[in-house]
């Protein structure tokens, strides 16, 4: 699953308290497994004061998925 990579990466950067969505996206963007256009659309209505970080979908269907409650990412096959 490709996501367990991703998740691994935003995961390490999410415990700074500099942490924000525009870190996990530019996290996101250096792995060549995310897929731009699927990840778009999953996070057509995002809003970074609500929802807090957006999840990313992968080429292989699994998604690094945020979880507010945590503030963390998990990995989910499709």
């Amino acid at each position: 699953m490709q996501a367990q990579q991703l998740v691994r990466a935003l995961n390490a950067i999410a415990k700074s308290s500099q942490f924000s969505y525009t870190k996990a996206r530019a996290a996101a963007r250096q792995d060549g497994n995310v897929d731009w256009a699927r990840t778009k659309a999953r996070n057509d209505d995002f809003n970074p004061e609500v929802d807090g970080c957006e999840s990313f979908v992968m080429h292989d269907g699994s998604v690094a998925a945020w979880q507010p409650g945590s503030y963390t990412y998990i990995a989910r096959s499709s």
